[in-house]
Formats: structure tokens, C-alpha cells, sequence
């Protein structure tokens, strides 16, 4: 059996250019392709969904690809996270030798967050919980924000700081919505407007249109094409409900239970990861998310974002591309936190490259915290 590894990836963020979702993963596959030596010949797996209801088989019709391998499944903002580890694994097991995973949303241009593929009706959530007028998913983690509050002792300037850490890193990222813009303050946070209480506009991710690609291969087609080799040490998936009523813990989420699978696969421990790559769909879900995954607890978190400890010269930086609170949010994250990872780790940053990282975790969310998966990658040489 050939080990895989993660060898390139690559990010599209086409603001202000509409663009079919086709052609914004179209885009970003040739890039990575031509940047590995490779062309859409060599490609026989592929990954992706929030196309069309057979979002992996479109996608292949487009390129003109028959793929022996494909994975569409729906996991919101957690998929692309379990698509990647799913590549690597059929590529070890020769069932595909060269796996394109890929995401594009045009919803910002196209005035939409419809996610291509995505059947909501005759669900229970819709006649139990959408039908009281929510605002879904806004109303959801603002009623979890609203328990932490409560629970934790956290209030919104405290979830504030988290805004504020994204936003820097957003000025260092030229594809970033915020790039260029001036920094954030916490005022700025608490003067931008409830949306929903206690959650105020810059505690919610941005609506743009983007996404990427990553390139899996064998060892042995790497080496040849002189390819950099990111391995997946460790991998922890947990699915805990899709009805909000129905979540069992509004604190703990099950990224704790997802983080320490994947940590006690890769035998590391949180003190060995360089950087994180969480998911950050609004202020409150990195709080949760930090805090469930055993980074410490939630009143020092926040003191660590107001010191500095999470920043680009810190101990453990977290969400170095600005996340979807200021890079960008194409209706999901998840491959974008993955590329992230796996760019700081090849070295291809400048000003906001982390000097000498070689392990990273990403943590992608779906749903309103109801699935997780879990993922520790270590760049080899």
C-alpha cells in the first residue's frame, strides 16, 4: 500500500467578479494543477459538494474527467475536512493515484446563501425551529452564546477580542474581503448593531464568494514531480444532531471528543501544534470550539486573544488567514482552513508565514455545532 500525503493546495477568492460556482473551483483545480505539473489527464478522484444534488459527478462532466474514485457527502462546514482524510485513503488504497478535493460558492454575487445540493424541506428543524421566525444558523449560536454568557461569565467584549485577532490577520492576507481595510477595535464590534442578541454584526463571518483546491497524491508520484508531503498524523470525527433542540451539551461541543481522537492518533499532544485553523463561522463558535478542544478555559482564552498569545508572533496562533470572520466565508470554511494549514506549512506565506511550523490542527464545524472533525497535520522534511 502507497502513502498519501496532502502536496499543494490553493485558494480562489474572486470578489467582486460573479462567476459560476463551476468556474470558480474550475479555476483554482487548473491552478493547482499547473503548479503541481500535472493536468486534469492525470486526475481520476475527485471530492467536492454544494454544486448540484450529484455535486462530484458535475464537477467531474466539467472538467472533462472520469473519476474511478468521488466523495460528495453533506457535512456543512466539517466535509471538506473528512473528504481530505477519505482521499488520502483511497489513494493509499490504490483505488485513485492523484485526488482533487474541491469547494467554490458564488453566493455573495449571486445574492444567495443557497448552498448548491442542499434539500431543507420536510425537515424537522423546519416545522419545530425555523418555523418560530429564527434567524437559522444566526439564532442558534447566538442562544449558545447567550448560555455562555450565563455559564461562563463571558460577555460580548470579551467575544469581541476574538473579531479584533481576525481582523490583523486579514490585513496581512491580500485575499482577504478585509485586506486593506483599517484594524478592528472592540468598540467597533460592540457599535456595528445586534443581529442577534447578544451576537452583533462583526461577531458574524463574512458572505463571499471563493473557495480552492488541494492536491493528494502517492509518495511515489510526489517524489517524482518534487512534490512537498504534508501527512495526516491523526483524524477524529464526531456527529452529535442536526436539530438544534436536540444538541446534547450547549458548552462542550463535540469537538472535544473529535480533537482528542485525532490527537491521540498523531501521539501529540495540543503543546506539539504550531498553529490552528478553527472554524469561525461567528465569534461565539471559536470560543466554544478553543475551549471544547482543552486549550484552556474560556475567561483565559479571551485573556490570551487580549494578550497577544493567539496573535502571528504568539505561542499558539490561531486562524492566520483572518478565517471567515475577515478572510472570507464562501458558505463553507472548511477546505479553506485545510489550504491554510497546509500553506503555512509548506513555507509559501511571507508576512504572516509562522517561522519553522511543521504541525498544524484544523477543526472544521457543521451545522450548528453538529459535526466536527478533527484533523493534525506535520509537514515531512
Amino acid at each position: 500500500m502507497n502513502e498519501a500525503s496532502i502536496n499543494l493546495a490553493v485558494d480562489n477568492t474572486p470578489f467582486g467578479d460573479q462567476k459560476s460556482i463551476y468556474q470558480i473551483q474550475t479555476e483554482s483545480i487548473l491552478t493547482l494543477l499547473k503548479k503541481a505539473g500535472l493536468s486534469t489527464k492525470d486526475v481520476d478522484g475527485i471530492a467536492t459538494n454544494g454544486v448540484e444534488r450529484f455535486s462530484s459527478v458535475g464537477m467531474a462532466e466539467y472538467l472533462g474527467i472520469n473519476p474511478k474514485w468521488s466523495e460528495s457527502s453533506f457535512l456543512g462546514g466539517s466535509s471538506y475536512l473528512t473528504f481530505v482524510k477519505r482521499a488520502i485513503e483511497a489513494v493509499e488504497m490504490g483505488y485513485c493515484n492523484v485526488a482533487i478535493v474541491s469547494y467554490g460558492s458564488n453566493q455573495r454575487s449571486a445574492k444567495t446563501r443557497k448552498i448548491g445540493g442542499v434539500i431543507e424541506d420536510h425537515t424537522p428543524q423546519k416545522y419545530f425551529e425555523y418555523s418560530q421566525g429564527i434567524l437559522s444558523p444566526l439564532s442558534l449560536y447566538a442562544l449558545v452564546a447567550q448560555r455562555v454568557f450565563h455559564e461562563w461569565d463571558i460577555n460580548s467584549e470579551d467575544l469581541a477580542e476574538i473579531a479584533v485577532s481576525a481582523r490583523k490577520y486579514s490585513l496581512l492576507n491580500e485575499k482577504a474581503f478585509n485586506y486593506g481595510k483599517n484594524e478592528l477595535t472592540v468598540d467597533d464590534v460592540l457599535n456595528s448593531g445586534i443581529i442577534s442578541s447578544p451576537l452583533h454584526k462583526l461577531d458574524c463571518c463574512l458572505v463571499t464568494d471563493g473557495g480552492g483546491a488541494v492536491l493528494i497524491t502517492n509518495d511515489t508520484i510526489a517524489e517524482s514531480l518534487g512534490l512537498p508531503k504534508i501527512k495526516v498524523k491523526g483524524f477524529g470525527q464526531l456527529d452529535t444532531h442536526i436539530s438544534y433542540s436536540q444538541m446534547p451539551n450547549y458548552l462542550i461541543t463535540g469537538a472535544e471528543q473529535s480533537s482528542k481522537n485525532a490527537l491521540n492518533q498523531s501521539k501529540m499532544s495540543l503543546d506539539d501544534i504550531d498553529i490552528f485553523q478553527v472554524y469561525d463561522s461567528f465569534t461565539i463558535t471559536v470560543l466554544s470550539t478553543l475551549a471544547s478542544i482543552g486549550m484552556d478555559q474560556p475567561k483565559n482564552i479571551i485573556e490570551k486573544f487580549k494578550s497577544g498569545h493567539y496573535s502571528l508572533n504568539g505561542q499558539q496562533p490561531v486562524n492566520t488567514s483572518g478565517g471567515g470572520l475577515s478572510y472570507c466565508h464562501p458558505g463553507m470554511l472548511g477546505l479553506l482552513l485545510v489550504i491554510e494549514a497546509v500553506k503555512q506549512l509548506s513555507g509559501e506565506l511571507d508576512n504572516r508565514q509562522i517561522e519553522n511550523a511543521s504541525t498544524a490542527l484544523v477543526h472544521g464545524t457543521g451545522g450548528v455545532f453538529s459535526t466536527h472533525a478533527t484533523m493534525i497535520l506535520e509537514r515531512l522534511g
